[in-house]
């Protein structure tokens, strides 16, 4: 193909792109060439290779300042790697950038103590975390808490149950979203909290098997006992949860958004693949105007989302971060994916299916994309507020 459209929206940032592409090719291909076919998920000492490597060639984490271990590049060029790990088909590549389990926008409000003691080796990826923030009975209404965080003189009391945790059996610390009371009955609104995950009180509960091989844990708190150098921003933070998660939101959304744009670019890629070598009725598939359709469509659909996520991240290393804007990316985006994948499925037919098929993984691995960081109704309810709609 030519050079797209999306093409002039990322000059200025090919150098970094060019070599973490090269690292994927040198490195993680051929460790990922060792994995059985059918591994969902690389194993766990493994993936911390592969993060710590990547930070020590500073593209883990690379939006972070120099001085707390990051490379201080634009959000734009973090968004491209996102984009490259997603497009590359190396299954190693999204462990290289920093996803669920890496360095959260929440520890940037942090105290200059909790910065240095947990952020830093987040950053440098020698630290791994979990977010602890939906319950049982609150998904997309992920603010109406029943986890409680009571005040007892210089100290908080945790009780409550979170779900639908990533990284909690592997992660060295927890960060946990509370509704506060100030000891008298007075709330405080949601706050967020810092937590060794080898905090008493603290503990895993059920495991959930997600359909790509994720596994997602309950949190129990049962009389969690912290001191107020667990509240994330210190006394500034009480109650500040709520705009920090808003805030945090918006960036992981078009990380997601590049992610989906990328695996539907490689989905589309081996479907043209495919397309051009299958024969069917002694000619390629691809000269059939059924196939041609799907993988044309395709094309259309990942562009036109690649272009909408890059100009929203440009947009925020501008200054203008609105949530609207981050919303639409990443319901474009993942919808997108998600319909390039079974796109790409039928044009294979049932070799796509098969397990042990990058396809047949992806259409599993793809679903959740519609899923996590807000729902797709959730990015329509976003957008549609932002338009003085309700």
């Amino acid at each position: 193909m030519n050079a797209t459209p999306s093409s002039v929206l990322e000059d200025g940032h090919r150098e970094i792109v060019d070599a973490f592409e090269s690292f994927i090719r040198r490195e993680l291909v051929p460790l990922a060439a060792e994995l059985p076919e059918t591994a969902d998920q690389p194993p766990a000492d493994l993936r911390a290779y592969v993060r710590k490597r990547s930070a020590a060639l500073g593209f883990y984490a690379g939006d972070y300042p120099e001085e707390l271990g990051g490379a201080g590049i634009p959000f734009t060029a973090v968004v491209l790697l996102h984009h490259a790990a997603g497009r590359s088909g190396c299954a190693l590549a999204p462990y290289a950038l920093a996803g669920s389990d890496g360095p959260s926008p929440l520890l940037r409000k942090g105290t200059p103590e909790q910065i240095e003691r947990h952020l830093v080796p987040l950053v440098r990826g020698e630290q791994t975390r979990c977010l602890a923030l939906t319950e049982p009975h609150a998904g997309s209404d992920a603010f109406r808490l029943t986890t409680t965080a009571v005040r007892t003189g210089d100290s908080w009391e945790l009780n409550g149950r979170k779900t639908f945790v990533s990284n909690a059996d592997r992660a060295g610390l927890a960060l946990v979203v509370a509704a506060t009371d100030l000891g008298d009955g007075r709330p405080a609104g949601a706050t967020a909290f810092v937590l060794p995950m080898d905090q008493p009180g603290l503990r895993i509960g059920q495991r959930y098997e997600g359909m790509s091989g994720e596994p997602l844990f309950e949190l129990l708190l049962d009389r969690v006992t912290v001191g107020p150098d667990a509240v994330i921003g210190g006394e500034e933070g009480i109650g500040a949860a709520t705009a920090l998660a808003i805030d945090s939101l918006s960036r992981g959304r078009l990380v997601v958004a590049a992610t989906c744009n990328g695996i539907a670019e490689y989905a589309l890629r081996i479907g043209v693949e495919y397309a051009r070598e299958r024969q069917a009725f002694g000619r390629p598939i691809g000269d059939y105007q059924h196939v041609q359709e799907h993988l044309v469509t395709t094309r259309a659909e990942v562009e036109a989302s690649k272009l909408l996520t890059l100009a929203c991240a440009r947009l925020v290393d501008a200054g203008t971060e609105a949530p609207e804007n981050a919303a639409l990316a990443k319901l474009t985006a993942s919808e997108a994916a998600v319909r390039a994948v079974d796109r790409s499925l039928q044009v294979h037919g049932a070799t796509g299916w098969v397990r042990g098929h990058p396809l047949e993984f992806l259409y599993r691995h793809v679903r959740m994309m519609t899923i996590i960081e807000g729902t797709s109704e959730v990015q329509k309810v976003i957008v549609a507020r932002a338009m003085g709609l309700n």
